[in-house]
């Protein structure tokens, strides 16, 4: 099958029913996406598909054969960050940094449809992806400045 990954085309011989985390990982080499739960619990593999932010854990490859689909690697570039990914250094995001690039995937979906978010709208919308270190703090007032910077703040 052919799937675009970051805005390349990638050939792979993967059963359909792969999971695409394992397909990005495994088979694409692109480690930015993590392993967390395995049950789209915890939010730690997510990508976009389409610009939407979904758990790659629990969608197969021949399900996105026909979509685009942007992990940490393509959000940004070190030389052009994402407003997202600028904010989590700004506001020292990370403390282990294993959920941090699913963090920053579904702020940077949220901020798509909501770039005037309020503390309840980024709480709401980030719940489901869990941070074992408790930076929760850090991470609503990253998504603010990323909001501000997307809004032209």
């Amino acid at each position: 099958m052919k799937l675009s990954v970051n805005g390349k085309s990638h050939d792979v011989d993967v059963e359909n029913d792969m999971p695409l985390l394992w397909v990005l990982r495994d088979e694409l080499g692109i480690t930015g996406v993590k392993y967390g739960c395995g049950i789209a619990q915890c939010g730690a593999c997510t990508v976009h598909i389409d610009g939407q932010a979904v758990r790659s854990c629990q969608i197969a490859a021949g399900e996105v054969e026909d979509a685009e689909i942007t992990t940490i690697e393509g959000l940004g570039q070190p030389e052009a960050l994402h407003a997202v990914q600028s904010a989590w250094i700004e506001h020292q995001v990370a403390q282990c940094g294993y959920c941090q690039s699913g963090q920053i995937m579904q702020a940077a979906s949220f901020l798509q449809l909501n770039d005037e978010p309020t503390d309840e709208d980024i709480d709401f919308a980030m719940s489901a992806n869990l941070c074992r270190c408790g930076t929760y703090p850090r991470i609503r007032e990253a998504v603010k400045t990323a909001a501000k910077t997307l809004r032209g703040a």
